[in-house]
């Protein structure tokens, strides 16, 4: 049974599909030679998102067609095709909540995220945000001055037009992670990805709360915005509550925030984007989009009630975001916006080498495969890596069981550290 079949059957059984777009008093005019019948004719009409879609039947069979118009019902006429549904154009700025096209000034609901290393390059910030498409520079496990010369080069390619840089946890190295802040504060990056967090930091919290202040109408401006990349909910009701007092303290005893800062952190959360990280190629629990986002729109929901917010957080959805198929569903789910990462290592402004694109291109599904992280080694923490044509997830798993297993590198036995020194580049 094809999918219109099923969705006709459902229809002649009174499941509702038709409660509010059915209208006894309208039908369908036109010519009846642009009007498909055959599945894979069908598919293409359905797929014309950018003109109206009628769904009508004649003799028993269920056509489609973007041609043609409503007109009232003529009582009394006959051979008339029978209208079984309407639908209007659905253009692409339509998908997602529209208050995400106003908040960053960009046309979709739709953002590139951050690939370490650069892999996001300013070459690809730079194309996407001249067509005002969001999208979040790799900032992850790049020296500093990597970063600024990055933020020179994105800010003078883009004096108006959206761009974002990531702001990656940096456990075993909590200056980095304030290295960067200092850096987007210094130079006025106005919208932070922020990946990979275990839990609130003072840097962070910072970022945040130093870009808060209060307008001409009394009203709360923040400036500094913040998207969360996450896949944890205890990570996420973080994010989405207040700063912590605690924090807050700290920074305006260090003279890093003003009194009237912290009283205005009280009143915002620490996010206004919640990315809702799925099975990725990233840092991530690999846990289903079906289930996680759901989740974490209910957590928002509650937070919500509790701190009534003027401006609810948006939660999107990440990981697994490579078609047009996948993209339409997470919006179906209830996503506000999507991310797309591993698939933007294709395009011809990644900063990922010819090889990689290569064996990204040959890789199916199964080719992947969970290896130890660089920047989380010793906390045990993973990342979703290729494993087919590279050795690197064996290679590293054998690293973190002889990180585990020996104290030290002299404690390794001879063979093993032969091979290590050989065979590991």
């Amino acid at each position: 049974m094809t999918t219109v079949d099923t969705f006709i059957n459902r229809y002649d059984n009174g499941l509702g599909y038709s409660s509010h777009i059915y209208n006894h008093n309208l039908i369908w005019k036109g010519a009846l030679d642009c009007v498909a019948f055959e599945q894979t004719d069908i598919k293409n009409k359905l797929l014309a998102l950018d003109k109206p879609c009628y769904i009508v039947k004649l003799a028993g069979k269920v056509g489609v067609t973007n041609d043609g118009y409503l007109a009232p019902a003529e009582h009394g006429a006959a051979g008339q095709l029978e209208l079984i549904t309407s639908i209007p154009p659905i253009k692409s700025q339509q998908l997602g909540d529209p208050s995400f096209l106003s908040f960053y000034g960009v046309k979709y609901a739709y953002m590139t995220g951050a690939m370490a290393s650069g892999i996001a390059s300013e070459e690809m910030v730079i194309a996407l945000g001249r067509e005002h498409i969001l999208s979040s520079f790799g900032a992850g496990g790049l020296p500093p001055e990597r970063i600024e010369t990055a933020i020179h080069k994105i800010q003078q390619a883009l004096p108006h037009q959206p761009y974002a840089f990531n702001l990656i946890h940096s456990p075993n190295d909590m200056a980095v992670e304030r290295q960067a802040v200092d850096l987007y504060l210094k130079y006025g990056v106005r919208i932070v990805e922020a990946s990979a967090f275990l839990d609130l930091t003072p840097n962070i919290v910072y970022y945040r709360v130093a870009g808060l202040s209060l307008n001409d109408a009394n009203q709360i401006e923040i400036k500094n915005k913040v998207i969360a990349k996450i896949s944890r909910r205890e990570v996420a009701s973080k994010f989405m509550q207040p700063a912590p007092p605690k924090m807050l303290q700290e920074l305006l005893q260090q003279g890093l925030i003003t009194e009237l800062q912290a009283k205005l952190a009280a009143k915002v959360p620490m996010a206004d984007d919640i990315t809702v990280e799925a099975d990725s190629g990233g840092h991530t629990d690999n846990r289903p989009l079906v289930c996680l986002l759901p989740s974490l729109i209910a957590l928002r929901d509650e937070i919500q009630a509790q701190y009534n917010y003027s401006h609810p957080i948006r939660i999107g959805a990440a990981g697994g975001i490579a078609t047009p198929e996948s993209a339409l569903a997470a919006f179906m789910m209830g996503a506000a916006y999507v991310v797309t990462g591993s698939v933007n290592q294709a395009c011809v402004e990644s900063g990922a080498c010819e090889h990689t694109k290569k064996l990204l291109a040959q890789a199916e599904m199964a080719d992947v495969t969970m290896a130890p992280a660089g920047d989380m080694f010793e906390m045990g923490v993973k990342v979703q890596v290729l494993k087919r044509g590279t050795m690197f997830p064996m290679r590293a798993q054998k690293l973190y069981e002889l990180y585990r297993t020996y104290n030290s590198i002299e404690e390794i036995p001879l063979a093993e550290r032969g091979e290590l020194e050989n065979k590991f580049p």
